[in-house]
């Protein structure tokens, strides 16, 4: 092994072990913020892997460079990701639609019955809402079965 070897490995070495004592007293909560804010680290990184590549003589360097590589490329894409999600959580949601204005019948506590048109006629006939001689509001066709029934609901 030589020594240049071996002082890049021990630099690398000693790089993890401050990178990781740094990040491991640093809140959760900053934790996402300062990332994201390190976007700019992580490019100068991906730089330097590429350094690493041109320099590289042999296959166990063209390895490490291409690792190198991925990991500073995944760094920086996720640093990017994840400010874009933090951003989102900032921007004001949309106003929700208004509801539906209720029509006059709905407020009256009428309905029209199904199949009626706007002016309340169905088929063959028109339709008696409201309080009728039966008293209970219900709609009828007049002509039908139920428009002559008596209030005990048997037929007149």
């Amino acid at each position: 092994m030589s020594t240049a070897l071996l002082t890049d490995l021990t630099i690398f070495v000693l790089s993890l072990w401050v990178g990781f004592e740094v990040i491991s007293k640093v809140p959760a909560t900053l934790h996402t913020p300062l990332m994201s804010a390190a976007n700019s680290i992580h490019g100068i990184v991906l730089a330097g892997a590429l350094l690493i590549a041109v320099t590289a003589h042999n296959a166990l360097g063209y390895v490490i460079a291409f690792i190198a590589c991925a990991f500073a490329a995944m760094n920086v894409v996720g640093g990017y990701v994840v400010t874009g999600r933090m951003l989102k959580m900032f921007r004001r949601r949309p106003n929700p639609p208004a509801a539906a204005v209720p029509s006059a019948d709905a407020a009256a506590g009428t309905a029209t019955p199904p199949g009626a048109g706007a002016t309340g006629t169905i088929a063959s006939g028109t339709s008696a809402t409201g309080t009728s001689a039966t008293g209970t509001g219900a709609t009828a066709v007049s002509g039908s079965p139920a428009a002559t029934a008596s209030p005990a609901g048997r037929p007149a």
